[in-house]
């Protein structure tokens, strides 16, 4: 067990009151405070904060982070893979597999190697780069569901089943609206959907977000902005896409007699669908699950692993007691949170 940042690690970064702070490089990763130099893993908002002087990140994330931060924003990108030299440490962009253009980093001095993870898992997904293995020394992971009960279902059963879910809505003539996080999980969803039962409709922070995927050239079912439709649609067949902050507006009257249903992996806990007030829950999560963790880590092959948030604790425990050297890292990233708390649709509190 290691309480602190050992030597080794600690040449290559540093816990501040900013973020990660790699002295050497003089380079923050995703700080949560304002800093010269930012090098960020993806662009949710936990992890890309506004502030900082210049950022750099993956080629694919910068589509997003444009439309995050602002057009006024320093933001450079490299590609996946491409080393970049800065004062004398090695840095690179992998995927992470979590959202597009997400990314682990790598840092590299002097043979050491620490590769910072951000978000991500390791199943499959047609709208972003999968999961890559980076060899390491010290590997910082995320622990969002960091507990032995977090399993995924398969990702395809999961799409049959939205699909049979809308069918079924259709067929009674009632539309069907699935609360996803806008950045990353909508465009998921929307990737399975099968666009043949009925029109698809986005709230804006969700169309917003469709576009610099498309940008991207991700395939995804053609889409509508829902603020366009009149009081006369006829919803009977849509589906529709929206952030769980939409959930308690008055932006949704406009469907009526809705069908509601959240895709998450909290959606493992039966509760959580009770406590949501919605009809049904789909898991489907951004974030590896206990089994894909573990996997992660193992494959690194890093002597060195800090967990910087979510069940931080259950899996640094089990980590130590199988032979690893762990610790918790206090940090600021929240994990599968609703990113798109500030609304961004003028409808959203529209009477």
């Amino acid at each position: 067990m290691i309480d602190a940042l050992p030597p080794s690690a600690s040449e290559l970064f540093t816990l501040t009151d900013r973020g990660l702070y790699c002295e050497a490089g003089d380079f923050y990763i995703d700080p949560w405070r304002g800093v010269p130099k930012a090098l960020i893993t993806h662009a949710h908002g936990d992890h890309a904060r506004w502030g900082s002087e210049q950022y750099l990140a993956s080629e694919q994330s910068k589509p997003v982070l444009e439309r995050r931060l602002g057009a006024n924003s320093e933001i450079s990108s490299l590609p996946y893979g491409e080393t970049l030299q800065i004062n004398g440490v090695k840095v690179s962009f992998h995927p992470a597999g979590h959202v597009l253009g997400s990314s682990q980093i790598r840092i590299e001095k002097q043979g050491q190697v620490c590769v910072v993870s951000g978000d991500y898992k390791l199943d499959s997904d047609r709208t972003c780069e999968n999961f890559e293995v980076v060899r390491c020394h010290t590997f910082v992971s995320e622990s969002t569901f960091g507990l032995p009960i977090y399993h995924w279902p398969d990702q395809q059963d999961v799409f049959d089943s939205m699909n049979r879910w809308w069918q079924e809505n259709a067929a009674e003539e009632r539309p069907s609206v699935i609360f996803a996080y806008g950045f990353g999980k909508a465009q998921r969803v929307l990737s399975g959907l099968n666009p043949e039962i009925g029109p698809i409709y986005c709230h804006g922070a969700v169309e917003k977000i469709n576009a610099a995927y498309r940008e991207c050239e991700i395939d995804l079912p053609p889409t509508e902005y829902a603020g366009r439709a009149d009081d006369k649609k006829d919803w009977s067949r849509a589906m529709i896409i929206a952030p769980p902050s939409a959930q308690t507006t008055t932006w949704l009257r406009k469907f009526g007699n809705y069908a509601s249903a959240f895709a998450s992996g909290w959606m493992t806990v039966r509760g959580q669908r009770r406590r949501r007030n919605i009809e049904r829950g789909f898991v489907l999560s951004d974030h590896a699950d206990w089994p894909g963790l573990l996997d992660a880590i193992e494959q690194t092959r890093a002597e060195r692993v800090y967990v910087t948030h979510g069940y931080k604790r259950p899996l640094v425990h089990w980590l130590n007691n199988h032979g690893y050297q762990a610790a918790e890292l206090d940090t600021m990233y929240e994990g599968e949170q609703d990113d798109d708390r500030s609304g961004d649709d003028e409808e959203t509190t529209a009477p």
